[in-house]
């Protein structure tokens, strides 16, 4: 299945010029494109040189037509992109295919994003903990807040009252339960909203990322906005990516969206590790179980899509309470009765992750894909 000319036309529709408002369908910017297999042509007429404003420009139009792709679950490869000024006829290429922008982060061995199709999941909570919990094995680990519009790391963190330190334009990280973390919400006002338009946050990220002194890292998890938007597929072409965890719940919408989120990550050549079922049940405090979702539809799913499926999280009010008064170690330590199912899913999650990055790491064969 190949990209047909509407789908073209809807993805470049969607690419808008900041000054007007206008698509660049519309302000007659596009001037062909051809599509050759997986792999697709672009040619635009531009009337700027600005390096920053046509860089800005491919990004927008590549990871529109990955977005479509990723929504129509066709399979994309290189995009090849030519910009030719108004006055001047002459012309300038860049191809590229999903890992060609990615780079890598001095001293960290695994950039790990955690991701889910839609908001509401517990895509949040999954990436503290994971990176917790590693961080109890003895790992050197950070938490990157990538949710720019809707950062919850500094509650769930407990950072609310701690002072963001800069070093010569070097954002120092947060240590507090055996991790190092950065949010873009100690950046903020508290109560402010982000209201950002995608290059804005696509920057935001990309300063915390790169601006960050993480040191010597065994293993960076990146809690990444939810859905498959133009921000998040920006965001993982900034990094080389070690793998992807996909977080749902074990509903069947949760469950679609999630198929989506995994199709964005196998188009953009990123392993998928694994799914994990984030509010699996509800544990009572005495020990009583409760589908209040379902049950197991995001294992049966990943089955299904032929991914491993990395561990069920329960509900509980005790983690619950851990989020709101930022002690993600009470998840691992506290005396409530549904600690020890609590710890015991938790850690079983992280080695299982941690596992798959060993094998994706040694591994020669192909990658994941999402049928």
């Amino acid at each position: 299945m190949t990209m047909g000319d509407q789908d073209i036309k809807e993805a470049l529709s969607r690419v808008k010029d900041p000054q007007t408002g206008r698509n660049i369908l519309d302000l007659g910017c596009v001037r062909e494109f051809t599509v050759n297999g997986s792999d697709i042509t672009i040619h635009l007429s531009v009337d700027t040189d600005d390096p920053e404003a046509t860089g800005k420009l491919r990004s927008h139009v590549e990871a529109s037509l990955r977005q479509v792709g990723a929504e129509k679950s066709i399979p994309l490869g290189s995009i090849n992109i030519q910009l030719e000024g108004h006055q001047s006829g002459e012309q300038e290429t860049a191809e590229s295919t999903p890992s060609d922008q990615a780079q890598r982060l001095p001293g960290v061995g695994h950039v790990v994003a955690v991701g889910a199709g839609k908001g509401g999941v517990g895509k949040t909570t999954v990436a503290l903990n994971l990176a917790v919990a590693l961080g109890r094995e003895g790992h050197r680990v950070g938490l990157l807040d990538g949710d720019i519009y809707g950062p919850s790391i500094p509650t769930m963190l407990g950072l609310e009252d701690m002072q963001t330190e800069v070093h010569d334009k070097t954002f120092i990280p947060f240590q507090t339960a055996g991790i190092k973390a950065m949010s873009i919400g100690k950046l903020v006002e508290p109560d402010k909203a982000l209201v950002w338009r995608g290059p804005m946050a696509h920057g935001a990220f990309r300063q915390l990322l790169f601006q960050t002194e993480w040191g010597e890292l065994d293993y960076l998890v990146v809690d990444l906005p939810p859905g498959t938007g133009d921000v998040p597929l920006s965001l993982m072409q900034m990094v080389a990516l070690s793998g992807a965890v996909i977080v749902c719940t074990p509903q069947k919408v949760a469950q679609d969206d999630a198929v989506r989120a995994a199709m964005m990550f196998s188009q953009l050549g990123v392993d998928v590790l694994g799914v994990v079922e984030n509010m699996s049940y509800m544990l009572g405090e005495d020990g009583s179980k409760h589908d209040l979702f379902g049950m197991g539809g995001a294992q049966v799913m990943a089955e299904t899509r032929g991914l491993p499926f990395l561990g069920a999280i329960p509900l509980t009010s005790a983690m619950r309470q851990a989020a709101d008064d930022g002690r993600p170690m009470d998840n691992f330590e506290s005396d409530a009765p549904t600690t020890a199912a609590t710890r015991s899913a938790l850690e079983s999650m992280a080695r299982s992750i941690k596992g798959r990055i060993d094998v994706s790491s040694i591994s020669t064969g192909p990658q994941l894909k999402v049928h």
